[in-house]
């Protein structure tokens, strides 16, 4: 911990954060009637809610805390994965937005992915939509469980707080914000936290830019800091300013391959579904990609600029995830380190809030309405509600173990999503001959492939796991439905109506 000259200030501030979140959520609440509204806030977001909700639940801690420290222990070599993220959120704004949002009302007005792809297939048989909830809550707890270890680092740093109180500090308010607001309070205060972190990104590098002296002193600071590494791994040679040096060509394959996650993330195309229409894609794009770029880019020159800062002062941070919070905290006055704290506070919420939504919907939506039940409108707000408090009690088990760092569980989970349900989103949207058993066949060769291949270490330290989960899901996808394919007219006439929704054909066409 870093010690301030005023750390009830900082408390204090991060206490009036958490109020205001809660009140967000009273506010979402009371606008919260039923299972749609609890899921997708009624398809009312404006194109800005959407993309900075969309921005803010998808970068999580790993933005603030995960990518920075990445950086400032390896260099500009792991900015591949921002790039490959940056291009992945525009090319999935562009070619999935649109569509997605206009096929989900066409197809039976679908609220959740699993949902959607049963409808897509027009089916009775709920395997795919049953599967997809599943394998949604399996990949998911990871995904949860790395925002509370992030949430309880925050605070051992910051604070000098217990891990294990800290965490549950941070996962117990966002389940309560979440638990009454359901969708609309996650995407209300994703607007809220996604501007705190995009502030937080631009003013800690620039300070710290500042107070280093310039760009030349940050160079000299980072090559100074690579001999000495060199030196004390025995000459091997450390250059952390090249986007090459250290890297195979694999490696940066690997990296880059982050981008083919996005369009399988159901947190964050869920945002498209919830839109007014199609027709604000394209304003939401700019938006979310500007934030992105922007926001990301500060996220590297933090842990760039921290390599030079902390080799002036003649340290070294024991753990380099840290370099954001500890800046916050000796580069600005208390207060205004509070905010910067909370912004860290406001990336970890954010995508906490947003996967447990999403969890809800697979456990209620997805998997227990497929078996025929058909509770009310009030006892499904419930079990949504419920299924929530479940979900966050196991993610918090699993947080009890910090061996993991935030990159890798986010890594694993992130590969989980993107090669399951990447493909069959692209096939469904833009290739009509997508069956149900071809989507079946993607989903799981996709999930067990990352399952397998993320946990043998001579094969994920080859390529990332999303690169042969994403190729061989596709591949299982095509192959099943060239086999199964029989023409429907009432799925051909659904397509062309989406089409039609979206933009991309006009009626008469």
């Amino acid at each position: 911990m870093i010690e301030t000259a005023n750390t009830t200030v900082q408390l204090v501030a991060v206490i009036l954060y958490f109020a205001c979140m809660v009140a967000i959520g009273y506010y979402a609440y009371r606008r919260t009637t039923d299972l749609t509204d609890y899921m997708l806030a009624g398809r009312k977001l404006r194109p800005s809610t959407a993309a900075l909700s969309a921005g803010a639940s998808d970068m999580s801690g790993w933005l603030m805390m995960g990518l920075p420290g990445a950086i400032y222990l390896n260099g500009l070599v792991e900015a591949w994965i921002a790039i490959g993220l940056t291009i992945g959120a525009w090319l999935n704004w562009k070619f999935v937005a649109p569509r997605l949002r206009a096929y989900t009302e066409v197809a039976n007005n679908s609220i959740t992915i699993p949902s959607f792809l049963e409808a897509r297939f027009r089916t009775d048989n709920h395997a795919v939509r049953i599967i997809a909830g599943v394998i949604i809550l399996a990949f998911f707890i990871f995904y949860v469980s790395s925002g509370m270890v992030a949430g309880g680092e925050f605070f051992t740093v910051a604070f000098g707080m217990d891990y294990l109180q800290g965490m549950l500090l941070v996962a117990g308010v966002t389940v309560v914000y979440t638990l009454v607001g359901g969708f609309l309070g996650a995407s209300l205060t994703d607007v809220v936290q996604g501007t705190m972190m995009f502030l937080g990104l631009l003013l800690v590098p620039l300070i710290a830019l500042i107070t280093l002296g310039g760009w030349g002193e940050v160079t000299s600071g980072v090559s100074a800091a690579d001999l000495a590494a060199s030196v004390a791994d025995a000459g091997a040679e450390v250059d952390r300013m090249s986007f090459l040096v250290g890297a195979s060509a694999l490696g940066v394959i690997s990296a880059a391959a982050w981008g083919l996650g996005y369009f399988g993330q159901p947190h964050v195309i869920v945002r498209f579904m919830a839109m007014r229409s199609a027709a604000d894609a394209p304003a939401a794009r700019r938006i979310g990609i500007g934030w992105m770029a922007i926001a990301a880019t500060g996220a590297v020159f933090t842990g760039l600029i921290g390599i030079a800062y902390f080799h002036e002062q003649g340290t070294e941070l024991a753990n380099p995830e840290h370099v954001f919070l500890v800046l916050s905290q000796v580069l600005f006055h208390p207060f205004i380190a509070a905010l910067l704290l909370a912004a860290v506070l406001a990336a970890v919420m954010s995508t906490i809030s947003s996967q447990l939504v999403v969890c809800s919907s697979a456990l209620v939506e997805d998997i227990y309405l497929s078996f025929g039940r058909t509770p009310s409108r009030s006892h499904q707000l419930m079990l949504g509600r419920g299924a929530v408090l479940t979900v966050a009690v196991i993610a918090a088990l699993l947080a009890l173990d910090t061996d993991s760092t935030i990159l890798e569980l986010v890594g694993f989970a992130w590969a989980g999503f993107g090669s399951a349900f990447g493909p069959i989103i692209l096939l469904s949207l833009y290739w009509r001959r997508l069956t149900m058993p071809g989507a079946l066949a993607a989903m799981i060769t996709g999930a067990v492939t990352v399952g397998i291949w993320g946990n043998v270490d001579v094969l994920s330290g080859f390529i990332y796991e999303i690169v042969p989960g994403f190729l061989l899901a596709t591949l299982a996808a095509w192959l099943v439905s060239r086999l199964t394919w029989r023409e429907d007219p009432a799925v051909e006439a659904e397509f062309d109506e989406m089409l039609v929704v979206a933009g991309a054909r006009t009626p008469a066409s």
